[in-house]
């Protein structure tokens, strides 16, 4: 076994091996891609692999969060594949990507663990926060789609400028339940990660438009017949409206005529708003993964 440096050439295996590990995950060859790509300069991103011969087994990535305001935040992943676990490959992993944040000034790491992999982050050191619940839903079998208000128009992202939906994106994050704010994503960044990732499908994503300004938006990433619902957000000044249900609604909808059978989310335990939407469209827990903190 070995570890090194990710490159672009693992972008292949490590979409296979997310999907193999995370029945819910959403990462098609040209979004791993982007993932080992494209990144802020300021992040300083490290993503490293683990290979048993010519088998990639594992993954792990570590970088500063340059989206908060909060100084000296990071995050770190470790993924190994199920049947080469307890062989020392994920403490290799972190070890480097620990010393890797301690080099470039990190004060301290969130991580998420399932239930398999949470014994071993508490034995590292983390420290429980908060619970992320994953879920899943088939598209083709929904409520019936709400009424839209006056006033509003849908529309899909692939219509609209950039800006629009970063305005809508960063504004509807500032109260995103989490364990550092939302406060501080740059548009060039926002652009270059989120609006060009090759696996966001802006024409099946949503907006729900008041006049030229994005009320609303359910963005929707896909792999081939599986779908991710990457944020649903509402404007403040246009909460209490039903946006949110009736943009996420849709896209879903278009999702299902696409040929798309399984759609999946995740959704932090104190967002209760976004959970009770879910639940009326009929989405099924399927993991919670609990988010880890550790002071480096």
């Amino acid at each position: 076994m070995r570890i090194r440096r990710a490159t672009p050439d693992d972008a292949e295996a490590v979409s296979r091996l997310r999907r193999e590990i995370y029945s819910y995950s959403v990462v098609s060859p040209a979004a791993a891609r982007h993932l080992i790509t494209v990144h802020a300069p300021g992040e300083r991103f490290l993503a490293l692999v683990a290979e048993d011969g010519d088998q990639l087994v594992g993954w792990g990535s570590a970088g500063l969060n340059v989206w908060t305001s909060a100084a000296g935040q990071s995050g770190l992943s470790i993924s190994v594949r199920p049947s080469h676990r307890r062989q020392g490959i994920a403490s290799a992993l972190a070890e480097q990507l620990h010393e890797h944040l301690r080099a470039i000034g990190a004060s301290r790491v969130r991580s998420f663990a399932t239930p398999d992999g949470l014994l071993f982050g508490t034995e590292l050191g983390y420290v429980p926060s908060r619970e992320l619940h994953y879920s899943g839903v088939d598209p083709r079998v929904l409520p019936e789609q709400p009424v839209t208000p006056e006033g509003i128009r849908i529309v899909t992202l692939d219509r609209l400028e950039p800006r629009q939906v970063y305005l809508a994106d960063t504004t509807a994050s500032l109260d995103e339940p989490g364990d550092s704010p939302l406060d501080a994503v740059s548009y060039d960044d926002w652009l270059a990660e989120v609006w060009e990732s090759p696996g966001s499908d802006r024409s099946l994503s949503i907006a729900a438009m008041a006049g030229d300004v994005v009320a609303s938006f359910a963005a929707i990433e896909r792999d081939g017949d599986r779908a991710w619902s990457g944020m649903t957000g509402t404007v403040p000044q246009y909460r209490g409206q039903g946006l949110a249900k009736l943009v996420k609604s849709v896209a879903l909808r278009r999702c299902a005529e696409a040929g798309i059978t399984g759609a999946f989310t995740s959704n932090d335990d104190a967002n209760r708003p976004m959970l009770a939407i879910n639940d009326w469209l009929g989405y099924r827990r399927i993991e919670t993964q609990t988010s880890l903190l550790l002071n480096l």
